[in-house]
């Protein structure tokens, strides 16, 4: 598989490449000001999975998947759902109020015209806001409830099924918009600025669809096959008299791994997880696969329900997996 960015090139020049990535880097938790160093330098810096980043990025600037499945053997499915999670409140929170603003001066709000647009542009709003509602409290849970080892009698297609079609309703309405703005609203003393606010619904327009793309086939991808890893594997009993009861969340388990919870390797990924190495790192450093490497943080998340990086260098420092002095920050 051909890639365009590796962790070693600066990430500098990342975001001189494309201004889009300075919307992308944000959603991981990235922040500006990251000088000279590289693409993993800064991603261990922000406690981000760097093979993860990177594929984002990549998937991105290659408009031609055909390698979906060696992408999704690099990704780090906790980091992928919180980079979609904060895209859904870049775009209700920020992106689409702030056009909603500037269309209001950009036109002449007295004319029937006008509150129609503005009626047209809220229901689209609107639109998007349900459809990034349902991710967030169906499409998301269900995922969780993977990464924690459960087996939800709904299966991830079903779910998404249930969705609809609202991906491509959303590109038709957006459409139609730009459309009403370009033909048929007259525009002489805010010409400029209506020019300017179609300039930010093209790009939010973009946005969206590298977004939508990104969930419908990396996104989805990773969650069928963390699903089928699951259903295959043994499932905890549900219900029942005997069975034990489970609390809804429970605590991640910070305490002294004095029980064998962990095997070795597990906790051998773990310290090296807290050095800072990316998944590739340490599949090259134990000598096996980036996928065996995956399946073994999956296998810890379920175990130790800590997710996050940062959960799993506490974890680690803790237990004595690791001295606090060699931890990479």
């Amino acid at each position: 598989m051909s890639v365009r960015y590796h962790e070693n090139d600066p990430m500098s020049d990342v975001i001189s490449d494309d201004y889009r990535m300075l919307q992308m880097i944000s959603r991981f938790g990235i922040t500006l000001g990251f000088g000279d160093q590289t693409v993993a330098e800064t991603c261990r810096k922000a406690h981000v999975d760097t093979d993860t980043f990177l594929t984002v990025v990549n998937f991105l600037q290659d408009t031609n998947h055909a390698h979906i499945n060696e992408m999704v053997e690099r990704i780090e499915l906790p980091t992928l759902l919180s980079y979609l999670r904060n895209s859904h409140t870049y775009f209700i929170d920020y992106r689409l109020p702030s056009i909603r603003r500037k269309l209001i001066q950009a036109i002449d709000m007295r004319s029937q015209i006008a509150m129609l647009i503005i009626k047209f542009f809220d229901e689209y709003a609107a639109e998007v806001s349900r459809h990034m509602e349902y991710e967030n409290t169906r499409i998301h849970p269900h995922v969780e409830a993977l990464l924690q080892g459960h087996c939800p009698e709904e299966r991830f297609t079903t779910i998404v099924s249930q969705h609809g079609g609202n991906h491509s309703s959303i590109e038709k309405s957006l459409t139609e918009l730009k459309s009403i703005l370009i033909k048929y609203y007259p525009s002489d003393q805010h010409a400029a600025l209506l020019g300017d606010v179609l300039m930010d619904i093209y790009m939010v327009e973009e946005d969206l669809l590298n977004h939508c793309h990104l969930e419908d086939t990396l996104f989805f991808q990773c969650v069928r096959q963390l699903e089928e890893e699951v259903r295959t594997a043994p499932c905890p009993v549900q219900g029942g008299e005997d069975a034990p009861v489970q609390e809804a969340t429970a605590a991640p388990s910070w305490g002294r791994d004095g029980d064998g919870l962990l095997s070795d390797r597990e906790r051998e990924v773990i310290r090296l997880v807290a050095m800072g190495l990316s998944n590739k790192e340490i599949a090259e450093k134990m000598f096996i696969a980036v996928n065996t490497v995956m399946t073994h943080r999956r296998n810890i998340s379920r175990k130790l329900d800590i997710h996050a990086t940062a959960g799993l260098t506490i974890y680690a420092i803790v237990n004595g997996i690791i001295n606090v002095e060699d931890v990479k920050l």
